[in-house]
């Protein structure tokens, strides 16, 4: 399952979290979302225990979209030790955001 953030959990979940994490820009009305979201959601299934996956909604979190310079969606980031360490723009295979997680 994956995790909704908000401005006031971003901190504890993902900057100060010891596992790596996935975060998943997008928005309700984004096609390319809509068509990321189920890769997101069988991945977090897939590495529970060994990372986060995180979502954040980008008409409701728009500081935390602001704050990581979110120009186009589907964005994720990836972040470890609290500091991004990948960004991918767009739809990608569930492989292919596994291998950016490094799990």
């Amino acid at each position: 399952m994956t995790l909704a953030i908000t401005k006031d959990n971003f901190k504890s979940a993902v900057l100060e979290s010891k596992q790596p994490v996935l975060v998943d820009f997008w928005a309700a009305w984004c096609r390319p979302c809509q068509m990321l979201g189920p890769i997101v959601e069988s991945l977090a299934e897939e590495v529970q225990g060994l990372a986060v996956v995180a979502k954040v909604n980008v008409d409701e979190q728009s500081e935390l979209a602001n704050q990581f310079r979110i120009m186009s969606i589907p964005t994720v980031l990836i972040f470890k030790d609290g500091k991004v360490v990948n960004s991918i723009i767009g739809v990608r295979s569930k492989d292919e955001l596994r291998k950016a997680l490094g799990v």
